[in-house]
């Protein structure tokens, strides 16, 4: 599932060798899924017809979502009117993207994981749980950072982010970037909780794959409801995450120079071809 999110939307939003990798996601899928589990013949087979499905919907259905929300953003940006309200929105339909996704592949993704040996689910949550170990080290090496230095690392990965985008930043929208990064709320133990906490449900569910007749079911709620599994503070801590960055783009975008926007119309104006090209 993680997989295949992940796979869509980096190769959506890729460069220049873009169409080759979408073009090619059923190999990127595999190569990903493979630290994961490892799929006997008969599992394989049903998963690539199903991910031949999923490739064709995504294509016919989805792209043309992520054309019209680019194309919508391009007029704004022309306008002057991409505001506060405007970015949020866009970030909430970016979600709704990522959700169309996980809906429609995870019912035959609970089918699949019924059949799914004791050796195979011994294996995937190992997997994951050996991720979660990694992410608690690299969690560990930004705590032993001060909380000045911590401001500083999160100050630079957004510019980077920022400048991407829009060319070099002035110094107003530095001092942008610096005054809403102080505002947003850490959230990575949380994170590493929901992980756990969705994964320990998916797990006893998994012991009961063999004489469970609504697992399918069960399996397709938990995947199609993650937030259930997710604290009130992170929920809390996300949204107001999610404010503070609809805040900052604007505040941001209100400063652009004409070159500025102009690089940033060019670079919106790529992903509407990189998309174009994708439906061909």
């Amino acid at each position: 599932m993680r997989a295949l999110l992940v796979l869509f939307f980096t190769m959506f939003l890729a460069s220049c060798s873009s169409k080759l990798a979408y073009n090619n996601l059923d190999w990127w899928v595999y190569w990903y899924m493979d630290d994961y589990i490892e799929l006997k013949d008969e599992q394989e087979e049903k998963f690539d017809d199903y991910l031949q499905n999923w490739l064709r919907w995504h294509k016919t259905s989805e792209l043309k979502r992520y054309q019209s929300q680019l194309i919508d953003i391009k007029r704004q940006v022309k306008e002057g009117s991409l505001d506060s309200s405007s970015v949020y929105k866009h970030l909430v339909n970016a979600r709704s993207h990522w959700e169309r996704v996980r809906d429609e592949v995870s019912p035959e993704l609970a089918e699949i994981a019924k059949t799914l040996d004791d050796e195979q689910v011994v294996s995937l949550f190992a997997a994951l749980e050996k991720d979660n170990k990694e992410e608690e080290e690299e969690r560990q090496e930004v705590l032993e950072k001060t909380e000045k230095q911590r401001l500083e690392d999160r100050v630079t990965r957004i510019e980077e982010t920022i400048s991407e985008r829009i060319g070099k930043l002035t110094s107003e929208q530095k001092q942008i970037v610096r005054t809403y990064a102080s505002q947003f709320i850490p959230t990575g133990e949380e994170w590493l909780k929901y992980r756990r906490n969705i994964q320990d449900a998916a797990r006893k569910l998994f012991v009961t794959r063999k004489f469970n007749n609504d697992f399918e079911r069960d399996l397709v709620a938990l995947m199609q409801n993650p937030d259930s599994y997710k604290t009130a503070i992170y929920k809390q801590s996300s949204a107001h995450n999610m404010t503070v960055t609809a805040t900052l783009i604007s505040e941001v975008f209100s400063t652009l120079t004409d070159k500025q926007r102009e690089t940033l119309l060019e670079n919106i104006e790529d992903l509407i071809k990189t998309v174009d090209n994708f439906k061909g």
